[in-house]
């Protein structure tokens, strides 16, 4: 395991040198296509353009096929550290782990074809474009579940704050839904002495804002969890003028897909209603993301007999709280029933930060327990 481990790390500190972006991962294709076939595998390419899946057969008895998925995408962000494997592609970095998902993975497959001591299947994937793009859907629309049929799905992620190697999942809702929105307010300009000869559009703009917290404390269940958070704003270029147009932009997090529909139908009274009120016109649009990622109860009680085998009770649970972050592992959870599973990180930046780095320290656990989930989920 020791040999696996430092290749493991290896992998990884390659892949975080050479990171790309949505649909564009075709060294990072490559280079898992590669590793792949080296295994002896036979990885099929181009589904969501860069995506990546091959099967690894058991031993010939009869059982489930198993899917096991990592991300391969990087994020826009200009690195800030001086890792000797510090990104070498400007402005693009693996400020979320997707570099040690896919090494724990390509481990794993590894170890899994060279064993082969496992009734049915295991679906590797390498998923295209997790954090814009939705590649999660495209590759399902493009004949995933037909080329590659599974019953059961597994996602491992990497979590920054929690004791390192724990394992951490939960039945139900587990990651968010999503759905951005833009505002669009068209008062009418005047000087800011005579404000009663105009529209002032940051004044409806800030009803905006308050009301949709209002929505939330009063209109949602408190329990829901659901937040509606603005997050830019812009209009006016003078001190003694009120702006003739303001943009508002921000995002909505649910933890229940109906209560999206719910609050975004809110938002849209809401709007409509400070046009009528304030005489001016306002557009209100959303643009749905992903939904709501739900984990079943069956692949909980698998994944949670992995981790307990492999790290102990002490250092598992099937309790973690759910998390407003959002994931397009939900679209193939909306298609086979599976899990979403936390792997702790420990003291290091969180995701998304620009001084943001995999914990190599994890890549053991990781990969155990990918290869003891596939025994657990195979055993009747």
């Amino acid at each position: 395991m020791a040999a696996t481990v430092q290749q493991a790390k290896n992998w990884r500190r390659h892949i975080h040198r050479n990171p790309e972006l949505q649909f564009a991962e075709h060294e990072t294709a490559e280079f898992i296509a590669q590793r792949l076939q080296s295994f002896g595998l036979s990885p099929s390419r181009g589904l969501a353009e860069t995506g990546i899946a091959a099967v690894i057969e058991g031993d010939g008895r009869p059982g489930p096929s198993i899917a096991l998925r990592a991300e391969m995408d990087a994020l826009p962000i200009e690195e800030k550290s001086n890792l000797p494997y510090r990104s070498r592609n400007p402005g693009v970095m693996h400020a979320c782990g997707h570099d040690g998902h896919m090494a724990m993975l390509l481990a794993a497959a590894s170890l899994l074809a060279a064993r082969r001591n496992f009734p049915g299947r295991v679906v590797v994937i390498f998923q295209a474009a997790e954090e814009f793009g939705g590649g999660a859907k495209r590759m399902i629309d493009e004949g995933l579940l037909t080329e590659f049929p599974f019953d059961r799905v597994f996602s491992l992620h990497n979590m920054p704050g929690e004791a390192p190697g724990s394992l951490m999942t939960r039945t139900g809702p587990i990651m968010a839904a999503a759905t951005s929105w833009d505002l669009v307010i068209e008062g009418k300009g005047a000087h800011a002495g005579w404000p009663h000869l105009g529209i002032d559009s940051i004044s409806v703009a800030a009803e905006f804002i308050q009301g949709c917290n209002a929505i939330i404390a009063r209109r949602a269940d408190p329990i829901s969890g659901a937040t509606i958070s603005p997050t830019r704003i812009s209009g006016g270029n003078s001190h003694n003028t009120l702006p003739e147009e303001i943009r508002i932009g921000g995002t909505l997090r649910t933890l229940d897909n109906t209560l999206t529909g719910f609050i975004i139908a809110r938002m849209h009274d809401l709007a409509a209603g400070l046009a009528r009120s304030h005489g001016c016109g306002v557009k209100f649009t959303p643009h749905p993301g992903y939904p709501v990622t739900v984990n079943d109860a069956v692949s909980v009680a698998q994944a949670m007999q992995a981790a307990n085998a492999l790290v102990g009770a002490s250092n598992s649970s099937d309790r973690v709280e759910p998390k407003l972050g959002t994931e397009d592992f939900a679209y193939m959870l909306r298609e086979r029933p599976g899990a979403y599973v936390f792997i702790g990180a420990g003291d290091i930046p969180p995701l998304h930060s620009n001084r943001y780095d995999f914990n190599d320290d994890i890549l053991e656990t990781g990969i155990g327990f990918l290869t003891e989930l596939v025994r657990a989920s195979t055993t009747e």
